[in-house]
């Protein structure tokens, strides 16, 4: 186990590019040993919007951008028919390295535990102090029960708005890839639909709350 000092968060950040740059550096857990790289938020500071997932998959860790695998195809869709510009939002995960473990020649994504999410919590905290979103929206149920609450349960509590300790309201709805995992299509176009009508909802709340 290769776990260091906590995660060297620069005091005063003068932008998110800087704190990408510290965080390629952290070895506050023991995931940047089979990681390829730190995999930190992407987009525009003052975004009204902050999405948060749980980790970067394998290409994400290949690449060293979020969402830009299956599951990130799946949510540039969503958010074009929900009349959300990506480029205008902030997407991130709770945890910036990949957990997986080997099956075959395949690396298969492990679930981040409760010590792995409290060492990436410093970076997140930098990055809304940074960004100031209006809203949060969690992907997923490892970041909502991370940010809004332990016993947080998406498929009862989805697209519903909730105070926030680091200040802007927060939501959740699926994860795009629990989508991709739906049985079959009529259960693929059903979660998809659901996702889409969430997405809408926080877009708007947004921008009531930006008014």
């Amino acid at each position: 186990m290769a776990i260091e000092a906590p995660a060297p968060v620069p005091a005063h950040p003068r932008s998110v590019d800087e704190l990408r740059v510290a965080a390629a550096g952290c070895r506050a857990c023991d995931l940047w040993e089979r990681a390829t790289q730190t995999v930190f938020g992407e987009g525009t500071e003052g975004a009204r919007l902050m999405l948060v997932g749980e980790q970067p998959g394998d290409r994400e860790d290949v690449t060293g951008a979020p969402f830009v695998g299956p599951a990130g195809e799946v949510l540039d869709r969503a958010l074009e028919e929900a009349g959300i510009d990506r480029r205008q939002a902030y997407v991130t995960n709770v945890v910036k390295h990949f957990k997986w473990e080997p099956r075959g020649k395949r690396r298969i994504h492990q679930r981040p535990n409760t010590e792995e999410i409290r060492a990436c919590r410093p970076w997140f905290e930098a990055e809304v102090e940074r960004v100031k979103p209006q809203l949060i929206l969690c992907l997923g149920a490892t970041a909502a029960q991370a940010l809004i609450s332990p016993t947080f349960r998406v498929t009862r509590q989805h697209g519903i708005l909730f105070p926030s300790t680091f200040g802007p309201m927060i939501a959740a709805t699926v994860h795009p890839s629990s989508i991709l995992r739906a049985p079959d299509q009529q259960a693929r176009e059903a979660a998809y639909a659901g996702f889409v009508a969430d997405l809408r909802e926080v877009a708007g709340a947004s921008v009531r709350r930006r008014g």
